[in-house]
C-alpha cells in the first residue's frame, strides 16, 4: 500500500537505534525525507548510511540532545517545517519513588513530557497552514498499565498523554493528527539492560529471565523495531487522516484489558 508520504519531511528523534530507528527506516521505505537525531554521532551516522543504502532515501543527521533547549533549537533550525514529527527520548531509570527527589522528577518531565510538547508547539502551526501533519509520540505501555518500578516514566508519559488528548481534537480538522504509540516489551537495548539487571538481582542466567518474560506475553516473544516502525509509518500516512488522539499499544497482547 502506498502511504502517500513520498517527499514528506520527517523529523525523527532518538533514531540511531531501537524504536526510533525502526520508525525512521519505515518512513524512508515509503519515500519520506528524513532528519534523524540522536546524541551519539557515530551511531547516528552509521544508521543514516544504512537507511540510505537500503532505501535510497534522503537522510540528514544531527547529533544533539533533544531534551535541551539547545538541541531542540538546532533540530528545528535544520528541519524548520517538518510534515511528520516522531518524538522519542530514552525513558527515565527504574527505582523506588522514595529515592527520587525533585531534580529526578524534573529531568523525567523534561525528557518525556515537556520536550514532546515543545516540539509540537513549534511545529504544529506550520502543519496546519500546509494542511498536512502527522505527529507520533513514542510513549510506553505503562501509560495503560503502570509498572511500579517505572514511576518516573508512568508520571511523565501520562502527562503527555493527557495533553495530546486535548490538542489532537483541535488540529484534526486541518489534516493534522497527533497519536501516541505505546511499546510493550520490545527487543531493544533498554529491555536487554533491564533483563540483565533482573537476572543479576535474582542470581539467574540472563537467557532464563529473558525466556520467562517472553513466555508471559501472549505473542510468546518480544516485539521488533521493524514491527513498531511499520505501525508508526501507517499513522503518518495519508490513509490515517481520520485517526487522532489515540493510544496504540504495540505489546503482543500483553495488556489484559478490553479498553
Amino acid at each position: 500500500m502506498d502511504l502517500g508520504i513520498a517527499g514528506k519531511r520527517a523529523l525523527v528523534c532518538a533514531a540511531s537505534k531501537g524504536l526510533g530507528k525502526g520508525c525512521a527506516v519505515a518512513l524512508a521505505q515509503d519515500g519520506a525525507e528524513l532528519l534523524i537525531l540522536a546524541r551519539g554521532k557515530e551511531a547516528l551516522e552509521a544508521t543514516a548510511a544504512e537507511i540510505r543504502a537500503a532505501t535510497g532515501a534522503k537522510v540528514a543527521t544531527l547529533a544533539c540532545d533533544i531534551t535541551t533547549p539547545e538541541g531542540r533549537g538546532a533540530a528545528l533550525a535544520a528541519c524548520p517545517e517538518p510534515d511528520i514529527l516522531v518524538t522519542n527520548a530514552g525513558g527515565p531509570p527504574p527505582g523506588d519513588f522514595r529515592a527520587w527527589d525533585r531534580d529526578a522528577w524534573i529531568k523525567a518531565l523534561d525528557a518525556n513530557m515537556l520536550t514532546p510538547i515543545e516540539l509540537i508547539r513549534q511545529t504544529v502551526d506550520g502543519m496546519i497552514e500546509r494542511r498536512f501533519g502527522r505527529i507520533v509520540n513514542i510513549t510506553s505501555s505503562a501509560v495503560k498499565a503502570p509498572i511500579d518500578v517505572l514511576g518516573l516514566s508512568n508520571g511523565a508519559r501520562s502527562g503527555l498523554t493527557g495533553f495530546v488528548a486535548g490538542l489532537a481534537r483541535r488540529t484534526v480538522k486541518h489534516n493534522v493528527t497527533i497519536n501516541n504509540l505505546l511499546p510493550g516489551a520490545m527487543d531493544t537495548e533498554r529491555l536487554r539492560s533491564m533483563v540483565a539487571a533482573a537476572a543479576k538481582n535474582r542470581n539467574l542466567p540472563v537467557d532464563a529471565v529473558r525466556a520467562e518474560r517472553a513466555a508471559a506475553i501472549p505473542a510468546g516473544r518480544f516485539g521488533t523495531a521493524d514491527e513498531f516502525g511499520a505501525a508508526c509509518a501507517f499513522l503518518c500516512s495519508q490513509q490515517a487522516s481520520y485517526i487522532t488522539g489515540q493510544n496504540f499499544l504495540v505489546d503482543g497482547g500483553a495488556y489484559p484489558g478490553t479498553f
